[in-house]
């Protein structure tokens, strides 16, 4: 298959191609495809699929380099990964937000799902495996709400559920303690916020990050409210966090229902809220898969090894007693 891109007069080839083109030999490499530029027309030949992929890759780096992106190595090694992955790129809609010298955008299909489910609805629930995105793109999309003022407050909230160990024996008090549990909420709006603009947000109460037991009895008005690790809830704590929603408000609740730390996982607030919501069209459930896992490929292989785990699990106990009784 051969395919004809057409690279902008006016681009800087350098940066796009790379030092020495770098980056299309990486390209050529990954893909098994034969680059060629001439003029303003960049030739790609090889099998169907090869192209398809190297084209939307590159269309990605012209994107970035058209939009002053600085385009390094290391980006065009996760374009190529994302691209492997069978992920949607080219097309996907940026949110409005800076993370890492480039905006904010969906890199699956799934993804791109979830971002939409946000846009268009009031509450949006999110469930899926580590490594989806769910926390990521909840916060980004947080953040772009808070700054193009379409809220005026955002609060991001988990449970402090403990996992073997207990809360009464770390030093500090109650907020120390609670520090561990909403770090990542932490973590990802450093990515996209300087430290000193995540400060003054908060201290000027306009982003709030707070457990879960302290919102009891708030209504929030004009907010932009996340919960995270919902599977960790009990379907009392679900019910409050839901009912807490005041007026121009939208929520977004996150969570893997196979990392429940609940002593009894079937008790889990959010596969009690996925079964009793599901009627109201007006709500979104966005599932995520493996095929959405974007941090190191190694992550997808412990997911599916652990999936196919207790699958064996699931057979060994269900085929087991007539077994059994067979031998």
């Amino acid at each position: 298959m051969q395919r004809q891109l057409t690279i902008p007069e006016d681009s800087d080839r350098a940066a796009l191609f790379g030092s020495r083109d770098r980056h299309l030999k990486m390209i050529r490499e990954a893909f098994g495809v034969e680059l060629s530029a001439r003029g303003s027309q960049l030739s790609l030949s090889g099998s169907a699929e090869g192209v398809d992929r190297a084209a939307t890759v590159i269309k990605e780096m012209l994107g970035l380099v058209e939009r002053g992106r600085t385009l390094l190595p290391r980006h065009v090694v996760d374009l190529i990964a994302s691209a492997e992955r069978n992920m949607v790129i080219a097309d996907a809609e940026e949110i409005s937000v800076f993370a890492r010298g480039a905006y904010v955008r969906p890199k699956t299909q799934g993804q791109q799902r979830y971002v939409k489910a946000i846009r268009e609805h009031d509450l949006a629930f999110c469930i899926g495996p580590a490594g989806t995105g769910k926390t990521y793109l909840a916060v980004a999309m947080a953040v772009e709400a808070l700054k193009t003022r379409q809220a005026k407050k955002v609060v991001l909230t988990r449970p402090a559920v403990e996992a073997g160990e207990r809360l009464g024996y770390l030093p500090g008090d109650m907020l120390a303690k609670v520090n561990p549990y909403l770090r990542p909420l932490l973590d990802a709006l450093h990515d996209m916020m300087d430290f000193e603009q995540v400060r003054l947000y908060m201290d000027n109460d306009m982003i709030e990050i707070i457990p879960l037991a302290f919102m009891r009895g708030r209504t929030l008005n004009d907010s932009f409210i996340i919960l995270d690790e919902a599977q960790n809830t009990t379907v009392g704590q679900m019910k409050m966090f839901l009912t807490r929603m005041g007026m121009r408000s939208r929520m977004v609740v996150t969570g893997d229902v196979t990392q429940t730390d609940l002593a009894d996982p079937s008790r889990s607030g959010l596969l009690d809220a996925i079964r009793v919501l599901a009627d109201i069209t007006t709500i979104a459930m966005v599932e995520l898969d493996r095929h959405d896992i974007v941090r190191h490929p190694l992550v997808q292989s412990i997911v599916d090894a652990y999936e196919r785990t207790q699958q064996a699990r699931r057979d060994e106990e269900t085929g087991g007693g007539s077994s059994a009784g067979e031998n």
